[in-house]
């Protein structure tokens, strides 16, 4: 009753709240992240959603687009602004998905939209990830975010899929909270961000 009713219509009703409560904030970044990021504040891209259907990701943006002498964006590393950092490290640049949220793209829980490219590399238990719409915040960025493997993640996505309640939403959504206070996980233990997925191999694929 709550995954297939309840909790739309709380996502609906949540998303619209927190967007007139936080319409200062979000304000106050939007003119901010233009002047730092000397243009567009907005970060865009298709995701993947529900059943894989795609959907157009909004975020602030956190790098700069600069790029190498091939015409190739720099690392990451190197396009991660100290204004970027400072948004990741506190989620602000997460707030925009409040709009995915509200037209139902997304969920405030679930897991979390990851890149198109990595919809063929997934085994038949990740791909299950796509049952639900994906979420702001999920399990697995509640249980190590960037610093757990993919694996793993994938792992705690399908749990959460196979176990949605109302009680674990709103666990979920409070460990959220303290983890964004103690900013853990931003990083994976090699990477500014995470590292790309490269697909699951066979021997590794049956302990998922």
């Amino acid at each position: 009753m709550y995954a297939k009713c309840l909790k739309r219509a709380m996502d609906f009703i949540l998303s619209l709240m927190a967007l007139l409560v936080l319409s200062p904030v979000l304000l106050v970044l939007t003119v901010l992240g233009a002047i730092k990021m000397k243009g567009n504040p907005f970060f865009t891209q298709q995701r993947p959603g529900k059943d894989g259907k795609i959907f157009l990701l909004i975020k602030f943006r956190t790098m700069t687009c600069e790029k190498d002498a091939d015409g190739n964006l720099l690392p990451d590393e190197q396009r991660l602004t100290k204004y970027g950092k400072l948004l990741r490290s506190t989620s602000l640049d997460e707030l925009p998905e409040l709009i995915n949220i509200l037209v139902g793209d997304m969920s405030i829980v679930g897991p979390r939209p990851l890149l198109v490219q990595y919809l063929p590399l997934y085994n038949a238990q990740q791909r299950r990830r796509h049952e639900v719409r994906p979420g702001m915040t999920g399990y697995a960025q509640v249980n190590g975010r960037n610093a757990i493997s993919w694996e793993e993640k994938f792992r705690l996505d399908v749990e959460y899929v196979d176990n949605i309640t109302f009680w674990g939403d709103v666990k979920i959504i409070w460990q959220t909270a303290l983890a964004v206070l103690k900013r853990d996980g931003i990083s994976s233990g090699t990477s500014a961000t995470m590292e790309p997925f490269q697909g699951t191999p066979e021997d590794a694929a049956e302990k998922v």
